[in-house]
């Protein structure tokens, strides 16, 4: 179990402190686009629309690629306080987009525009509504004491699937979105555009390094001593599978 501890894992470290430069330079870049070219921030007025695209990029993007990368860096923390993580920032991820969706209806409200009429909108809110679901079913299975280990283990794979899928139509929701906003601006704009361009290509390579660190197998978290004899005394009752660490 001690070689299971200090297993070698390679380049991941410079992969994932990559991942955190191009995160942060997201949201930099994206809030720099939002003041510098668009006036800045306010909940109510014309200002209130670019608190969408700064909670959605801070909230489906970001916060969620953190989320999906601790079970990568804390790698000797407890199964428990690594799953309370994971948990948290994903609430906090549906907390601020959740503010950001409020703000774009509010807007449109306002100004009279329709919802829900572009590729965008209809990405969105079908990958908002299902990172809602999945959050919901996640809780119930791995949160809540009592569930049997044969739907925790059965599940466990979809969730892993679906956690990663949502985060990758987030990040092409967020490119379509940039699409949208400079179609018709991007000729008489050409310095704002140059700028959403470089946003967007970060945002395609900050989700390329997370999910490429996710599927390598042998950077999954391994379980610690103690875990590991819980899950076989676990087997012995349920007479399942020992169940595995993400």
């Amino acid at each position: 179990m001690e070689n299971a501890l200090s297993q070698n894992i390679g380049f991941m470290p410079y992969l994932v402190a990559g991942s955190q430069i191009l995160g942060i330079a997201v949201l930099a870049i994206t809030g720099a686009w939002l003041s510098q070219y668009r006036g800045g921030f306010s909940w109510s007025g014309p200002l209130q629309f670019n608190v969408h695209p700064l909670c959605m990029v801070l909230g489906m993007v970001f916060l969620c690629g953190e989320a999906l990368l601790v079970y990568r860096v804390f790698r000797h923390e407890t199964k428990r306080a690594t799953k309370i993580l994971h948990g948290v920032l994903h609430v906090m991820a549906l907390v601020i987009s959740l503010v950001g969706i409020i703000a774009v209806f509010q807007f449109h409200k306002a100004n009279g525009y329709a919802d829900m009429y572009s590729l965008h909108s209809w990405c969105g809110i079908t990958t908002f509504s299902l990172y809602i679901l999945q959050w919901i079913i996640g809780f119930l299975l791995f949160f809540v004491p009592g569930v049997a280990y044969t739907y925790r283990s059965r599940f466990k794979p979809l969730h892993e699937f679906f956690g990663r899928a949502l985060f990758l139509s987030s990040i092409a929701t967020s490119l379509l979105g940039l699409t949208e906003k400079m179609f018709s601006d991007y000729s008489q704009r050409p310095a704002e555009g140059v700028l959403v361009n470089t946003l967007g290509v970060l945002l395609v390579v900050f989700g390329a390094v997370i999910a490429y660190i996710l599927t390598r197998e042998e950077w999954r978290r391994p379980p610690l001593p103690e875990e590991q004899a819980l899950s076989m005394d676990f087997k012995t009752l349920t007479e399942g599978d020992s169940p595995t660490d993400q």
